[in-house]
């Protein structure tokens, strides 16, 4: 029986659902019961604000707003993750699953994330933004895609069929 080569398949989540799809649908597609592939979970954290203890008006700011923020993004760090988690928990096959969290621009973390793992595959989600928001934001996937050396796979969010 031939051994098949470990791959390491790198999938970017986030909030939104279409990352979740995404998680779903490599977990359907790439790793088949018995694969000995790795799963990267990767969630980017937004570069962190620079803030001064004045704000724009010029009051005072009381408390800490780094420190609440830092508190938010580590509570949005286990929800990501725990959402994750229920996406894979109940899959049928034993896989090897590394959680990963990085800091910055997401498409230059992501691209980055890949290289640094020595990744065989991106997954991503899309969130299929029109021509017009696409323009204005920008989109990981495609930048991704453009850019890193290994396949990517951009999955969209299904729809509802109507019968």
């Amino acid at each position: 029986m031939e051994e098949t080569k470990e791959r390491k398949i790198v999938v970017a989540v986030d909030e939104s659902e279409e990352s979740m799809e995404a998680l779903s649908w490599s977990l359907d597609n790439l790793f088949p019961y018995g694969s000995n592939n790795t799963l990267i979970l990767l969630y980017v954290k937004p570069p962190l604000p620079v803030y001064s203890s004045i704000d724009a008006a010029g009051f005072i700011v009381t408390g800490d707003p780094v420190a609440a923020l830092k508190k938010y993004e580590n509570e949005l760090v286990e929800s990501v993750m725990a959402r994750s988690r229920n996406v894979y928990q109940d899959f049928e096959s034993d896989i090897n699953i590394e959680r990963k969290v990085g800091r910055g621009d997401a498409k230059e973390v992501i691209c980055n994330a890949v290289q640094n793992h020595k990744a065989d595959m991106l997954v991503m989600g899309t969130h299929d933004y029109g021509f017009f928001k696409r323009a204005l934001l920008g989109s990981v996937s495609e930048y991704c895609a453009k850019r890193v050396k290994c396949p990517v796979i951009i999955v969209k969010k299904n729809m509802p069929q109507n019968n």
